[in-house]
Protein backbone atom coordinates (compact mmCIF):
# COMPACT_ATOMS: atom_id res chain seq x y z
CA UNK A 1 0.00 0.00 0.00
CA UNK A 2 1.31 3.54 -0.96
CA UNK A 3 1.66 6.03 1.22
CA UNK A 4 -0.87 8.81 1.98
CA UNK A 5 0.09 12.13 -0.40
CA UNK A 6 0.20 13.61 3.40
CA UNK A 7 2.85 11.51 5.25
CA UNK A 8 4.94 12.23 1.28
CA UNK A 9 4.10 16.23 1.74
CA UNK A 10 5.42 16.09 5.39
CA UNK A 11 8.75 15.09 3.84
CA UNK A 12 9.11 17.92 1.42
CA UNK A 13 11.21 21.04 2.84
CA UNK A 14 8.57 24.03 3.72
CA UNK A 15 7.02 25.64 7.18
CA UNK A 16 4.02 25.91 9.12
CA UNK A 17 1.44 28.67 8.64
CA UNK A 18 -0.71 29.65 11.33
CA UNK A 19 -4.12 31.52 10.57
CA UNK A 20 -6.66 33.49 12.69
CA UNK A 21 -10.19 32.33 12.43
CA UNK A 22 -11.36 35.23 9.49
CA UNK A 23 -8.22 35.53 8.15
CA UNK A 24 -6.72 35.41 4.54
CA UNK A 25 -4.26 33.12 3.21
CA UNK A 26 -3.70 34.50 -0.12
CA UNK A 27 -6.33 36.87 -2.49
CA UNK A 28 -7.24 36.40 -5.99
CA UNK A 29 -4.63 37.60 -8.31
CA UNK A 30 -1.99 36.73 -5.86
CA UNK A 31 1.40 34.85 -6.89
CA UNK A 32 1.46 31.26 -6.08
CA UNK A 33 4.70 30.74 -3.71
CA UNK A 34 3.61 28.10 -1.63
CA UNK A 35 1.20 24.76 -1.93
CA UNK A 36 -0.37 24.49 1.73
CA UNK A 37 -1.69 20.87 2.77
CA UNK A 38 -4.07 21.79 5.88
CA UNK A 39 -3.25 19.99 9.00
CA UNK A 40 -5.71 21.90 11.51
CA UNK A 41 -9.57 24.06 10.94
CA UNK A 42 -11.14 24.69 8.06
CA UNK A 43 -9.94 27.01 4.94
CA UNK A 44 -12.89 28.17 2.14
CA UNK A 45 -11.49 28.96 -1.22
CA UNK A 46 -14.25 31.20 -2.17
CA UNK A 47 -15.16 33.33 -5.23
CA UNK A 48 -17.07 36.59 -4.83
CA UNK A 49 -20.13 37.02 -7.09
CA UNK A 50 -21.15 40.24 -8.99
CA UNK A 51 -24.45 40.32 -6.57
CA UNK A 52 -21.94 40.29 -3.74
CA UNK A 53 -22.68 36.69 -2.30
CA UNK A 54 -19.58 34.37 -2.01
CA UNK A 55 -19.53 30.91 -3.94
CA UNK A 56 -17.54 28.53 -1.47
CA UNK A 57 -15.22 26.40 -3.91
CA UNK A 58 -13.62 24.23 -1.46
CA UNK A 59 -13.97 23.42 2.15
CA UNK A 60 -10.43 22.15 3.06
CA UNK A 61 -10.17 20.76 6.43
CA UNK A 62 -7.70 18.54 7.59
CA UNK A 63 -5.77 16.42 5.28
CA UNK A 64 -6.44 18.48 2.58
CA UNK A 65 -4.43 20.29 0.12
CA UNK A 66 -6.27 24.08 -0.36
CA UNK A 67 -6.15 24.90 -3.94
CA UNK A 68 -4.05 22.31 -5.57
CA UNK A 69 -4.57 23.38 -9.28
CA UNK A 70 -2.55 26.07 -8.27
CA UNK A 71 0.44 24.37 -8.34
CA UNK A 72 -0.01 24.65 -12.04
CA UNK A 73 -0.95 28.34 -12.04
CA UNK A 74 1.04 31.65 -12.03
CA UNK A 75 -1.90 33.01 -9.86
CA UNK A 76 -4.55 32.27 -7.12
CA UNK A 77 -8.06 32.87 -9.22
CA UNK A 78 -9.95 32.80 -6.09
CA UNK A 79 -9.64 33.84 -2.55
CA UNK A 80 -8.71 31.80 0.55
CA UNK A 81 -9.63 32.96 3.76
CA UNK A 82 -9.37 30.53 7.98
CA UNK A 83 -13.20 29.98 9.14
CA UNK A 84 -11.57 28.40 12.46
CA UNK A 85 -8.51 28.98 13.38
CA UNK A 86 -5.99 26.83 11.01
CA UNK A 87 -2.55 25.55 10.43
CA UNK A 88 -0.71 24.29 7.12
CA UNK A 89 2.49 23.13 6.18
CA UNK A 90 3.42 25.12 3.37
CA UNK A 91 5.37 24.04 0.86
CA UNK A 92 7.10 26.14 -1.67
CA UNK A 93 5.78 25.87 -5.31
CA UNK A 94 8.69 25.32 -6.52
CA UNK A 95 9.92 22.32 -4.84
CA UNK A 96 6.67 20.44 -5.00
CA UNK A 97 7.36 21.36 -8.52
CA UNK A 98 10.33 19.71 -8.90
CA UNK A 99 9.68 16.80 -6.82
CA UNK A 100 6.81 15.68 -8.70
CA UNK A 101 9.31 15.08 -11.59
CA UNK A 102 11.33 13.26 -9.81
CA UNK A 103 9.39 10.79 -7.67
CA UNK A 104 7.23 8.65 -9.61
CA UNK A 105 5.74 7.45 -6.44
CA UNK A 106 4.55 10.92 -5.41
CA UNK A 107 3.10 11.49 -8.97
CA UNK A 108 0.93 9.05 -8.48
CA UNK A 109 -0.27 9.59 -5.39
CA UNK A 110 -0.67 13.39 -6.69
CA UNK A 111 -2.44 12.63 -9.34
CA UNK A 112 -4.69 9.92 -7.84
CA UNK A 113 -5.80 12.71 -5.22
CA UNK A 114 -6.26 15.47 -8.25
CA UNK A 115 -8.68 12.35 -9.54
CA UNK A 116 -10.95 12.44 -6.53
CA UNK A 117 -10.74 16.21 -6.60
CA UNK A 118 -12.34 16.15 -10.17
CA UNK A 119 -15.20 13.65 -9.14
CA UNK A 120 -16.15 15.91 -5.73
CA UNK A 121 -15.72 19.50 -7.91
CA UNK A 122 -17.92 17.41 -10.48
CA UNK A 123 -20.72 16.57 -7.97
CA UNK A 124 -20.55 20.28 -6.71
CA UNK A 125 -21.21 21.14 -9.81
CA UNK A 126 -24.69 18.62 -10.26
CA UNK A 127 -25.79 19.82 -6.72
CA UNK A 128 -25.29 23.70 -8.12
CA UNK A 129 -27.35 22.68 -11.16
CA UNK A 130 -30.57 21.53 -9.25
CA UNK A 131 -33.28 23.95 -9.57
CA UNK A 132 -34.71 24.17 -6.28
CA UNK A 133 -32.85 24.43 -3.01
CA UNK A 134 -34.94 21.47 -1.32
CA UNK A 135 -33.17 19.35 -4.53
CA UNK A 136 -30.35 21.02 -3.64
CA UNK A 137 -30.38 20.64 -0.07
CA UNK A 138 -31.32 16.28 -1.07
CA UNK A 139 -28.57 16.18 -2.51
CA UNK A 140 -25.87 17.91 -0.09
CA UNK A 141 -27.33 15.81 2.41
CA UNK A 142 -26.49 12.44 0.19
CA UNK A 143 -23.43 13.63 0.08
CA UNK A 144 -22.51 14.31 3.46
CA UNK A 145 -24.32 12.16 4.95
CA UNK A 146 -25.87 14.34 7.55
CA UNK A 147 -26.41 18.22 8.79
CA UNK A 148 -24.09 20.05 11.02
CA UNK A 149 -24.53 21.86 13.78
CA UNK A 150 -27.51 24.86 13.38
CA UNK A 151 -24.59 27.55 13.40
CA UNK A 152 -22.80 25.70 10.67
CA UNK A 153 -25.93 26.32 7.97
CA UNK A 154 -25.16 29.60 6.36
CA UNK A 155 -21.93 27.40 5.22
CA UNK A 156 -24.35 25.04 3.32
CA UNK A 157 -25.79 27.82 1.84
CA UNK A 158 -22.94 29.03 0.49
CA UNK A 159 -21.59 25.23 -0.87
CA UNK A 160 -24.72 24.46 -2.72
CA UNK A 161 -25.09 28.47 -4.08
CA UNK A 162 -28.34 29.87 -2.34
CA UNK A 163 -28.93 32.63 -0.10
CA UNK A 164 -28.74 31.48 3.95
CA UNK A 165 -32.48 32.64 3.98
CA UNK A 166 -33.75 30.52 1.39
CA UNK A 167 -32.02 27.42 3.40
CA UNK A 168 -33.51 28.57 6.53
CA UNK A 169 -37.04 28.34 4.90
CA UNK A 170 -36.20 24.80 3.14
CA UNK A 171 -34.96 23.82 6.84
CA UNK A 172 -38.52 24.95 8.66
CA UNK A 173 -40.69 23.57 5.61
CA UNK A 174 -38.83 20.25 6.79
CA UNK A 175 -39.27 20.48 10.25
CA UNK A 176 -42.82 21.33 9.93
CA UNK A 177 -45.74 19.48 10.75
CA UNK A 178 -46.95 16.70 8.11
CA UNK A 179 -44.54 18.90 5.83
CA UNK A 180 -43.45 16.56 2.46
CA UNK A 181 -39.49 14.78 2.17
Amino acid sequence: MSPSLFTLLDDLPGRLCEFAAGSSVFHFGDPIRNIHAVRSGIIHLVRHQDDGSILILQRAGPASILAEASLYSAQYHCDARAETAAVTWAIPRSTLRARLQQDPELAVVWARHLAREVQQARLQAEILFLKTVAARLNAWIAWHGSLPAKGQWSIIAHEIGVSPEALYREMARRRAPNAPD
